[in-house]
């Protein structure tokens, strides 16, 4: 095997190069997006290592209310690890080697092991001191590349399902393709503005904190929308929220009268912005998170969350929002819906 390796700037690391396995038997991952197995004795799993666990790789995607962890962790010991568990779609081995001559720990990264689009990643060290410095060193790193991995799995599995009337009137209205998962559906169509439906009920619901399942109702879809671009300023914060108060004001009507989709300015989800890029490097844009309600009536507040990506497109010259919403119960877990978008809005190209 020729493993890949982290990149780590840590004095605390030794970084072995071993061979990448690819897998070919069309074998599916399993487990539930936004987890990561952690196969180690139970003496490490009890030990101060899973605090250092749970600060790196259990992170919140911000500024979400209630909060949404982009991993949990669940933990099997090396024993117990058999069967179809092997292909989890993350799985983070911990190990300590006494009989290792490494001055310092290593992180090992293997693609594709036991099935196609896995991500497993591997820690190890001679003692348990050594193992406390290669966790404190290199877990932000290992967080980085599970997360990677997790959105960019959804979007290529939505690639393989393309739907090309969707896609045509997007090259056509946009000038951009989308990865879409199959069974989405345009649901609203103005020459600056669509609307694209998720597929309702897809999956179980699991309430929080009961260990139940139910088909509750999800409610996620893509808005993509488009406006002249004049200057700079136009991509300020203040200036991009403004535009997609009015986009949503026009277009996202609620069924209750006199309601429509709106953006929540409270402090405490108060939208966050940074750059990015898509998934290629081929389209330096902003990412904006935040959280939406339903407005034009104090007494109704309901609402959920966003998720956006804004460039200029360099043939329209055009500022183009791609923004995902999800509506749910805060009883449920967001965190699939909301990777789900992620994976759509990393997806975005230029049209050829």
């Amino acid at each position: 095997m020729r493993y890949l390796i982290f990149i780590l700037f840590s004095s605390t690391l030794f970084l072995n190069s071993c061979e990448e396995r690819k897998y070919t038997g069309g074998l599916v991952v399993t487990g539930k997006v936004g987890e990561i197995l952690v196969v180690c004795d139970q003496g490490i799993w009890d030990s101060q290592i899973k605090e250092c666990l749970d600060t790196n790789l259990t992170q919140f995607i911000m500024p979400y209310f209630p909060d949404v962890a982009t991993f949990e962790l669940i933990h099997r010991t090396p024993n117990n690890f058999e069967g179809s568990i092997k292909r989890h779609r993350n799985v983070l081995f911990i190990t300590l080697d006494a009989k290792t001559n490494v001055e310092k720990g290593t992180i090992q990264k293997r693609k594709n092991v036991w099935a196609n689009q896995q991500l497993v990643v591997e820690i190890i060290a001679k003692d348990m001191n050594q193992l406390i410095e290669t966790c404190q060193a290199g877990l932000k790193f290992t967080h980085s590349e599970f997360d990677f991995i997790e959105w960019k799995r959804l979007m290529n599995y939505f690639k393989s399902n393309d739907d090309e009337r969707i896609q045509s009137k997007l090259r056509k209205n946009f000038g951009l393709q989308l990865a879409l998962p199959q069974g989405a559906s345009i649901v609203n169509t103005r020459p600056n503005f669509y609307r694209i439906e998720m597929p309702t009920a897809s999956r179980p619901i699991e309430f929080v904190g009961s260990g139940t399942q139910d088909m509750g109702a999800v409610f996620s879809g893509v808005m993509i929308y488009q406006y002249d671009f004049k200057d700079k300023l136009q991509l300020e914060l203040k200036n991009l929220l403004a535009a997609r108060d009015t986009m949503l004001k026009y277009n996202v009507p609620h069924e209750i009268q006199g309601l429509y989709m709106g953006t929540q300015l409270n402090e405490f989800v108060y939208p966050e912005m940074t750059k990015t890029t898509n998934f290629n490097n081929t389209i330096k844009g902003l990412e904006m998170r935040g959280m939406f309600q339903f407005k034009g009536n104090s007494s109704y507040s309901t609402g959920g969350a966003f998720w956006s990506f804004h460039f200029v497109h360099p043939k329209t010259k055009k500022i183009i929002c791609v923004s995902g919403y999800v509506d749910a119960p805060s009883t449920t877990s967001w965190t699939q819906s909301l990777r789900e978008i992620e994976a759509i809005w990393k997806s975005v190209e230029i049209a050829k």
